[in-house]
C-alpha cells in the first residue's frame, strides 16, 4: 500500500510538471537566450558552436514526465496528460506560434505514447529513451518546419532536447523501484 501510494504521489508530481513545463518552454522561446532574434526565438548554446530556441531545455523534460505519468499513474492518465497538454500548449504560445505549438506538441507525444507504451513492461529505460528520441525529432521537424517555416535549428533541437532526456535517465532508473510495473 505504501509503494502504491508513493507511485501515485511521483505521477501526481510529474503531471504537474509536465503542465508547468509547457508554460514556461513557450515563455522561454521569446524570453530567454544568449541572443534573441526580433521575428524569431530567443537562441541558447546547447554545444559548442550549436544554438537552438530556448525552449528546447523543457521540451525534452516533457516528454520524459509524460512517461512517468503513464507508468505511475496509467494510460488513460497518459492519454489524459497529453490532450491536456495540447490545449495548454495552444492556450499559452503566442499568436504568432499557436498553431504550431499545439500541432507539434499533440504530434511528438502521441509519437512518443506510441513507442513508449509497447516497450516500458520489458525495458523502461530504453523506452523512456527510445520514445523521448521519436517524440523530440517529431517536435522539432514540426515545430520548426510550422513556425518559422525553415529546419535551421534542428541540429540544435534535437541536441537540447537529448540533454534533458540523458539528465532524465538516471531518475528513471530509480522509477522502476517505486513503480516496477506499468498502473
Amino acid at each position: 500500500m505504501i509503494a502504491a501510494s508513493l507511485q501515485a504521489r511521483i505521477g501526481v508530481v510529474a503531471f504537474a510538471c509536465f503542465l508547468a513545463s509547457i508554460p514556461l518552454a513557450n515563455w522561454m522561446i521569446l524570453h530567454i537566450g544568449t541572443v534573441c532574434a526580433p521575428q524569431g526565438p530567443c537562441l541558447v548554446p546547447v554545444a559548442p558552436g550549436l544554438l537552438a530556441p530556448s525552449g528546447v531545455l523543457t521540451v525534452g523534460a516533457a516528454l520524459v514526465l509524460r512517461d512517468v505519468v503513464q507508468r505511475c499513474l496509467g494510460l488513460t492518465w497518459g492519454l489524459a496528460a497529453i490532450a491536456a497538454g495540447t490545449v495548454l500548449s495552444t492556450l499559452v504560445a503566442p499568436g504568432s506560434l499557436v498553431f504550431a505549438s499545439g500541432t507539434a506538441f499533440a504530434l511528438s507525444e502521441l509519437a512518443d505514447f506510441a513507442v513508449y507504451t509497447p516497450l516500458q513492461r520489458r525495458q523502461l529505460t530504453l523506452a523512456v529513451a527510445t520514445s523521448s528520441v521519436v517524440g523530440l525529432v517529431v517536435d522539432s521537424v514540426v515545430f520548426l518546419t510550422l513556425a518559422f517555416g525553415s529546419l535551421d535549428f534542428l541540429v540544435g533541437q534535437v541536441v537540447g532536447k537529448l540533454w534533458t532526456v540523458l539528465i532524465a535517465i538516471p531518475l528513471v532508473r530509480l522509477l522502476r523501484r517505486v513503480a516496477p510495473t506499468p498502473a
